[in-house]
């Protein structure tokens, strides 16, 4: 049979995926052609964000090399623009002027980012992110530029703002909205998810629409509609994208938001097809991979002339990972008057989770931290699975009710068609055949064969878990989350490493556990710095540039870009001298706000950057040390007045805490740490919800540890009682110095006891003698960490940087 000729304008994701499919039916039918725009082989859009993060390589996120175009009698001309379609002569003809015939040609010209159409647009520096040649423009910006801004808190933009900071740069998220990816979360999930990029750096410009592209021929700065401004020396568009649809157009096909297409993917041309995220089918233009896939099979199989499948559209889900977070939701999780909702929420732990039901059957599902049954909500939204028989439990997942958790009974009794790999829409009983079939024993092999987990990866564990069911294998048992994604070493690893083999720099850390990135990231560094602090508290220079930029110029940056800055007020106690300094200060800066903080202190708002050095040498002239409201590390100690004033103290509340804040002020530790005393049982100071609490009573003084306030309260656990105030500083110090020396990196103590259990809390305070080894740890460490920044420093914008200056020789335990 002659064969005949068939175009592909677009070598991306969805186009190519349409020719495996096709060469799997039909190898010989056709002369294939492909025309791509980029000097690339097709690669996954989806990982490049990973790229630009130097997670991986562009030779890592290709799915067909130059060689399997070769391998399958591919005809691919690369660096090559389709910009005509003659229809009637059946001839498409490139910028450079070449001509090729077609019998069938497909369109999946894709789509471009959405460029907001405000003054300045066009200047250098102003760029989208959707193909290789953008992530290379924003890995050569950050090596001569220090500031970013990402305008839109979507996915994209998320990604980008992320491997932006992981490169070094000081990055400023716009968005429009009030929440983060509204599109795929609700608010309680969206506020989980900011708080986390908050505390990792990335900073926030929330409600703010854009005006105009501030600089010369190079971007300088956004301006906003309220007149306010951002710097910006890179300037990301993530704000959407358009279906790519000029070439389709110019040719006469109907194009509405996309090219029209019907259930067999034709045009109103039948000798033309489109997929992907150009095309538009029953009013959709689709932008997720699992719909390009389904397209792509209906695709092929017309091209086959097998004439048999119809694509009727596909319900979507999306689980993803944005910045290490995983992410979940699908179908309707907003709900309406007539639906239920059914909540899990545990802050501390990081778990979020809405199922929206309509008469006991599931409509809508979102996820936050915890997505392992994401796939099973999934098949239940699609096959609209009555659940009033489980309603009870449906929240806590497959294996509620279930005293049987095991990886591998939890895939044996899943449905043979249940969705594993949401964007292949790959099931079990496929991965299962092709294994038995073929002999295949590791993760490439499957990926190969089925493309599970080949697409953006968050489904590698249950993959993993199928091979291991399918052929027998022992499952291994989950290796706990690499530091960062410079490294497989975990924190628990990194951390023995840096004591047990004398790692005293960083360099050497990152050396010695084979760091890919030899400089470390935005993740890594400031826990590195950290761990090395803790390990080597006297002899560790403290590295300002490893820190988050409200620890650098110990101030915390606002909404508008202008700093809070919080003097510390021990114990809550201040004189009437100390407000009159406050005032006089504030006067002085004319300083638009003040605030009496729920932590018993003053906070000024409003502070310029580079007024910052001025007013903290004023404060500290007063005899004022920063209260480190910005600080992984001490914030607070919360009291009520005691028995010094009030009717039914029992003891001295407030003289205790001043002790306590005296001892443990300045200390940097793995997240923020709460202390609170309550003068009786009352609990006026709200001790039971803080990191160490102290409840006074007549014969002495209850200890609590690990508790956490906020949007989902953690009442602390009881860990003993005591007698007299030194013990009660003994026992602080030491839990402090075990939740040093123990907790990873931006671990909070409630996390971090639910994750070691409360009994090793307490053997390691078990006895006099661990207690004190502990306080002594802890008091050596206080000699470089009680400072006052500003005392020696302020003389300038340098001053910003983080100086370990001992003004105070507090930290004595008796």
């Amino acid at each position: 049979m002659l064969k005949q000729n068939l175009v592909l304008i677009g070598n991306g994701m969805a186009g190519v995926r349409t020719l495996e499919e096709l060469l799997k039916l039909d190898a010989d039918r056709y002369n294939i052609t492909v025309f791509g725009e980029e000097p690339y082989g097709n690669y996954n859009r989806i990982m490049l964000s990973p790229v630009l993060a130097s997670e991986k390589t562009v030779d890592e996120i290709m799915l067909n090399d130059l060689q399997w175009y070769e391998d399958n009698n591919i005809t691919l001309h690369t660096d090559k623009k389709v910009t005509k379609i003659q229809r009637k002569e059946q001839v498409v003809t490139t910028d450079c002027g070449m001509s090729v015939p077609y019998d069938r040609l497909i369109i999946a010209t894709g789509s471009t980012p959405f460029m907001l159409p405000i003054p300045g647009a066009n200047k250098e520096g102003v760029i989208g992110f959707r193909d290789i040649k953008d992530v290379n423009t924003m890995m050569a910006a950050t090596k001569k530029y220090e500031h970013a801004v990402v305008i839109g808190g979507g996915l994209l933009g998320l990604e980008a703002a992320n491997g932006l900071m992981k490169q070094g740069m000081t990055v400023s998220v716009v968005h429009l909205g009030a929440s983060l990816m509204d599109r795929q979360l609700d608010t309680p999930a969206a506020t989980m998810l900011r708080k986390s990029l908050e505390e990792r750096g990335m900073n926030f410009l929330m409600e703010h629409s854009s005006a105009e592209v501030l600089g010369g021929e190079r971007v300088t700065g956004l301006r906003f509609n309220d007149d306010t401004e951002v710097k910006a020396d890179l300037l990301v568009m993530a704000v959407g994208i358009k279906p790519s649809i000029a070439l389709a157009q110019s040719a006469g096909l109907h194009c509405e938001r996309g090219l029209i297409v019907d259930d067999t993917m034709q045009t109103y041309d039948p000798k033309i097809y489109a997929v992907g995220e150009c095309a538009q089918h029953r009013g959709i233009a689709y932008g997720l991979v699992a719909p390009l896939w389904d397209q792509a099979k209906v695709c092929a199989n017309h091209l086959a002339e097998m004439g048999i499948a119809r694509y009727l559209g596909t319900v979507t889900s999306t689980k993803l990972k944005v910045t290490g977070i995983d992410l979940f939701s699908a179908g309707d999780f907003v709900g309406n008057d007539n639906s239920e909702e059914i909540v899990f929420q545990d802050v501390s732990a990081g778990v979020y989770k809405k199922v929206v039901l309509e008469n006991n059957i599931i409509k809508g599902a979102v996820m936050y931290g915890d997505t392992a049954d994401g796939g099973w909500f999934f098949q239940m939204i699609k096959d609209e699975m009555d659940v009033s028989e489980f309603r009870d439990t449906l929240i806590f997942g497959q294996a509620a009710g279930s005293s049987d958790t095991d990886p591998l009974e939890r895939i044996a009794a899943m449905p043979d068609d249940a969705e594993i790999c949401g964007c292949n829409g790959v099931s079990k009983c496929t991965i299962v055949n092709e294994i038995k079939a073929k002999g295949l024993t590791t993760l490439a092999e499957v990926q190969a064969h089925t493309k599970a987990s080949a697409s953006c990866g968050s489904c590698t564990g249950l993959v993993e878990s199928v091979i291991a069911f399918a052929t027998g294998a022992e499952l291994a048992a989950p290796k706990a989350k690499p530091v960062c994604g410079c490294t497989d070493a975990n924190h628990e690893e990194v951390r023995q490493g840096i004591v047990n083999m004398q790692l005293t720099t960083m360099k050497a850390v990152r050396e010695q556990f084979n760091w890919t990135n030899p400089d470390g990231c935005a993740s890594c560094r400031p826990a590195l710095n950290y761990y090395l602090l803790c390990a080597f508290p006297l002899t560790y220079q403290d590295d300002p540039q490893s820190r988050f930029v409200n620890e650098r110029v110990h101030g915390n940056i606002q909404k508008d870009g202008t700093y809070s800055v919080v003097p510390r007020m021990f114990g809550g106690l201040c004189t009437a001298q100390n407000l009159r300094d406050i005032a006089d200060i504030s006067d002085k800066f004319k300083v638009p706000e003040m605030k009496v903080t729920g932590g018993q202190r003053i906070d000024l708002f409003g502070i310029k950057k580079e007024e910052l050095p001025a007013i903290w040498h004023d404060l500290s002239e007063a005899g004022f040390v920063s209260g480190h409201a910005y600080a992984k590390g001490l914030r607070t100690v919360k009291t009520c007045i005691g028995k010094r004033w009030c009717r039914v103290g029992t003891q001295d509340s407030t003289g205790l805490g001043v002790k306590l804040e005296e001892l443990t002020w300045g200390s940097w530790m793995p997240h923020k740490f709460k202390i609170a005393v309550s003068g009786c049982p009352r609990n006026c100071a709200e001790a039971t919800i803080k990191d160490f609490g102290i409840i006074c009573v007549d014969s002495g003084y209850e200890l609590h540890v690990a508790g956490n306030g906020g949007i989902t309260v953690r009442v602390t656990d009881f860990l003993c009682k005591v007698e007299t105030e030194e013990e009660v500083i003994e026992y602080c110090a030491a839990f402090t110095q075990f939740y040093r020396e123990d907790a990873h990196y931006l671990e909070r103590t409630a996390p971090w006891v639910e994750r070691i259990g409360l009994e090793r809390v307490k053997e390691a305070l078990e006895t006099a003698e661990q207690r004190e080894t502990l306080a002594e740890r802890f008091a050596i460490s206080q000699k470089n960490a009680q400072i006052d920044p500003w005392k020696e420093r302020a003389k300038g914008v340098e001053a910003l940087e983080f100086a370990p200056i001992k003004v105070s020789a507090l930290g004595e335990l008796v």
